[in-house]
């Protein structure tokens, strides 16, 4: 079997400009609160430095009863002169007790207002980027759907997505910790001791270099990542839905095997990310390790030799005191760097979805009917989904309104892929599509769809009560329904008669309140197919598509949903798609496909009459099934 497809990769080609600008756009709306929080974790940091200076002051002054009055003596916290005696020692203990704990205060209630607004401004990015991305997925065309698997698009809604929030929640922060507490130390370090400050400050350039450079290395690795979870997303998905196909082929080892070679690959791409990544951090340990011991063994000397400008015995432990917070959000700097490039990664997968431009737009003048009527005139319709392969070649067929026209042929003959041209799922290569003479490039968009209704094969339910898929046919209804108003219940249930459905949603556990199951899979083939021929009728389209409603059911089903059908194409223009030439013998007119263009059109008499292939398949599918209804001509 082929390797899977339908990756994201390509998608970094659609960002426009730099996706962690872009990402930070997103907090453009909320610069208030970003502004406080951002205020309050400066605050936060600044105040943290204010305990060191106190412990300093503490030894010099208070045990040593030292001369040298210290930085909070020289900001006029504390009093310059030297203090003596057991009480005055004392009275200077609680004035620095008190300013350690004004500290601690501040720090506490700054420490709170950042983290609180902060965090709430990246939910609220994150809840705002995704709900952008799902709805610019939702809008894109039918060939993206085609061509993306669906565990691909999941990975980006929720794995890329949930990385920027942590980005913004965590690494934001951390910037913050950095420029603060850097600046802050490097300052109070410099008025104390140039000297000393210079050797304890020296890593901070070779850092930041080392960092970028970092980030060029771990770049490439982490976008195969992303491209490998998404492709791993993507095959867990395709089995827990094909549970049963692989129970029935008893293909449990294959498949296993296919996701331990996913698993193996995203294991040693990881393997090779983190070995870069702890070298890099281990290297950073070294080097903030040699500087410690350099500052130790100078400043030691200084003070032991009494060198001019040495240190005092409070000063000295200040240093110490902030080498190890200096240090601490330097070494977190490496960490940033491999979660900026982490989430530049996924920045680049979520922004460049969000620029892919839909293949399918309203022009910039839409036609807005204020009816849609419902004649439908295809003209010398060719399309295809891959350039230089039609599947549809030079069709012209003229519908009028209300007509039912009957549509048979091979499978891969074309007959769905012409009628996806009529909702405006692709476009033409060239011809035209026309409703009510309007050519459906010009119409507004919705407005054409919400006139058009399709029943397909196999329908889809969504997870949710019988009641709700019904009222998915009408907006109002729906909404009604999802708010507990029985008004609504009523039409739903008006709608389940017309389609046949009403007896057997009555005898379900729940009635129309039971859940139908992922995909309706608690529904049989016959029941879906009419809980979907409900919710068109409540949708009330002038156009119905029926597309193979009776190909996999049972002969007692199929005369049930074929009551269905008869009421649901009443006084509107159908289309119906049939390999049960049965379904559509009574169509006002019948038309065969071959290889992408029309071979037979007429009445069910005249094709007949004419012995071409729809008179063999007929004669065929007769002998197949013997019944007075299919054998009467």
């Amino acid at each position: 079997m082929t390797e899977e497809h339908g990756g994201f990769a390509h998608v970094r080609e659609n960002v426009d400009g730099h996706p962690m600008w872009n990402l930070l756009g997103y907090a453009k709306r909320y610069w208030p609160r970003l502004a406080l929080g951002v205020l309050a974790a400066f605050v936060t940091r600044f105040a943290r430095l204010i305990p060191p200076i106190v412990v300093a002051a503490a030894i010099d002054r208070v045990v040593l009863g030292s001369g040298e009055p210290g930085l909070l003596a020289r900001a006029g916290v504390l009093p310059s002169q030297p203090v003596s005696g057991q009480a005055a020692r004392l009275g200077l203990l609680e004035g620095l007790v008190a300013i350690a704990v004004l500290a601690y205060m501040v720090r506490s209630l700054a420490r709170f207002g950042s983290r609180y607004l902060l965090q709430a401004t990246a939910q609220k990015i994150q809840r705002d980027l995704r709900n952008d991305t799902y709805d610019h997925i939702q809008h894109l065309s039918m060939d993206f759907f085609a061509n993306h698997q669906t565990g691909g698009m999941m990975s980006i809604l929720n794995s890329d997505i949930n990385r920027l929030e942590r980005f913004l929640n965590t690494e934001f922060r951390q910037m913050i910790r950095v420029i603060a507490t850097v600046g802050g130390i490097a300052v109070v370090l410099w008025y104390y001791s140039p000297k000393l400050a210079l050797i304890a400050l020296a890593p901070v350039p070779v850092i930041g270099v080392a960092s970028g450079f970092f980030l060029s290395w771990i770049e490439p690795r982490y976008q195969s990542i992303r491209e490998t979870v998404a492709r791993l997303n993507t095959r867990l998905e395709n089995n827990l839905g094909g549970a049963a196909v692989i129970k029935a082929f008893d293909r449990y080892a294959f498949e296993r095997s296919r996701v331990a070679e996913q698993s193996q690959a995203y294991h040693d791409e990881k393997i090779a990310a983190l070995r870069l990544r702890r070298a890099f951090f281990a290297a950073l340990r070294l080097l903030t390790g040699v500087v410690f011991v350099l500052v130790l063994y100078i400043g030691g000397s200084d003070v032991i030799q009494g060198a001019p400008g040495a240190l005092s015995a409070g000063t000295f432990a200040l240093f110490f005191l902030y080498l190890r917070r200096l240090y601490s959000p330097m070494r977190r700097v490496g960490k940033s760097a491999n979660k900026y490039q982490l989430a530049k990664s996924s920045a680049e997968r979520v922004f460049g979805l969000l620029g892919r431009t839909p293949a399918i737009t309203e022009p910039d003048d839409p036609y807005p009917p204020e009816t849609i009527r419902g004649d439908v005139r295809f003209e010398d319709v060719t399309f295809s989904y891959d350039e230089g392969e039609p599947v549809v070649r030079d069709v012209s067929l003229d519908v009028p309104t209300g007509a039912t026209i009957g549509l048979a042929g091979a499978t891969g003959a074309g007959k769905s892929s012409l009628l996806t041209l009529l909702s405006r799922f692709h476009d033409v290569d060239s011809g035209s599509v026309r409703v009510d003479g309007v050519d459906v490039r010009e119409y507004d968009l919705q407005a054409l769809r919400s006139e058009i209704a399709i029943v397909e094969q196999n329908p889809y339910l969504f997870s949710g009560t019988v009641a709700e898929n019904i009222a998915y046919g009408d907006r109002d209804v729906l909404a009604a329904e999802r708010g507990g108003e029985g008004a609504s219940r009523e039409r739903v249930i008006d709608a389940a008669r017309a389609a046949e459905a009403h007896e057997f949603v009555a005898d379900l556990p729940e009635g129309y309140d039971t859940l139908v199951g992922e995909r309706g899979v608690k529904l049989s083939g016959g029941q879906r197919q009419r809980i979907a021929i409900a919710r068109a009728l409540l949708n009330d389209p002038a156009i119905i598509v029926f597309d193979e409603a009776t190909s996999d059911v049972d002969t007692e089903t199929e005369a049930l949903i074929q009551a269905s059908l008869d009421r649901l194409i009443e006084d509107r223009t159908a289309f119906v798609i049939a390999h049960r030439l049965s379904t559509i013998k009574d169509a006002d007119r019948i038309v065969v496909m071959s290889d992408g263009e029309i071979t037979e059109s007429g009445t069910h008499a005249e094709l007949l009459a004419s012995e071409g292939d729809y008179a063999t398949l007929w004669r065929t599918q007769a002998k197949e099934a013997p019944d007075p209804a299919v054998a009467d001509d």
